[in-house]
């Protein structure tokens, strides 16, 4: 199934690119970013970006807002989109700083550098790459944030040890991501649609903490979440140490 499935995420996540560039079917921009601003964007942030950015955004939560991003750091979105987060990072590091959005699928990219262009930001980098084998050097970059993507991975071993490896010694990871508590039905884990939506991939919180901690993170901890259940979004943090 793995093979298989990862296209057809590809193909879920390539039609949202395509789509997003037709416009949301609104007449004003107000109505195409109220969504995203139920997750925690501020309007205040997201009114300057490009609509194709905010039209392909497809988070859970908002990283930059928990990561506390500063002046001159070097930042790595894992799936990266559109770029909205990417971008919404760029302006927090100034331009001393550096933020690298790294995708698999190739209609993200190739939106996300058009949109690139759009804003101006000469500070923003994408990469096509799967987050499971970063096209990323070495401990290379200060923060990894990402929304709502490593649910998707088939495995998330792998993505968190790529993560520990292009950190720096005392950089941090702060996700936002869907998690439960306890395990799914098969019938969800077996469906396609589901993980392309978000929901098959994810994993019982203690699990997700735990292969932090086995990656060689520390202080791995949620930090909030969202919804009621078992499935919720949460924002979760995890340090590489000194």
């Amino acid at each position: 199934m793995g093979h298989e499935l990862k296209d057809h995420i590809k193909k879920v996540y390539g039609n949202i690119a395509t789509n997003a560039q037709g416009g949301c079917g609104c007449s004003n921009r107000s109505c195409c970013s109220a969504s995203i601003e139920s997750i925690g964007y501020r309007s205040d942030e997201i009114n300057l970006l490009p609509i194709a950015a905010i039209n392909a955004a497809a988070g859970c939560g908002n990283p930059t807002a928990i990561a506390g991003l500063k002046k001159e750091e070097v930042v790595l979105d894992l799936g990266s989109g559109g770029g909205i987060d990417v971008f919404l990072a760029a302006q927090k590091v100034g331009p001393t700083g550096k933020v690298i959005g790294v995708d698999m699928t190739d209609e993200m990219v190739n939106l996300a550098r058009k949109n690139a262009k759009a804003t101006g930001l000469t500070n923003v980098e994408f990469r096509r790459g799967e987050i499971e084998n970063l096209p990323v050097a070495d401990e290379s970059v200060d923060v990894i944030i990402s929304n709502c993507v490593i649910n998707l991975s088939l495995d998330k071993d792998r993505v968190f040890k790529e993560a520990y490896r292009v950190l720096r010694p005392g950089g941090r990871l702060l996700v936002s991501d869907i998690v439960t508590e306890g395990d799914l039905p098969d019938e969800i884990k077996n469906d396609k649609d589901s993980w392309a939506s978000c929901v098959a991939g994810a994993i019982d919180l203690n699990l997700y903490l735990e292969k932090l901690y086995n990656a060689g993170f520390k202080d791995a901890e949620e930090l909030s979440r969202k919804g009621y259940g078992g499935i919720f979004s949460a924002e979760i943090q995890a340090n590489k140490p000194q």
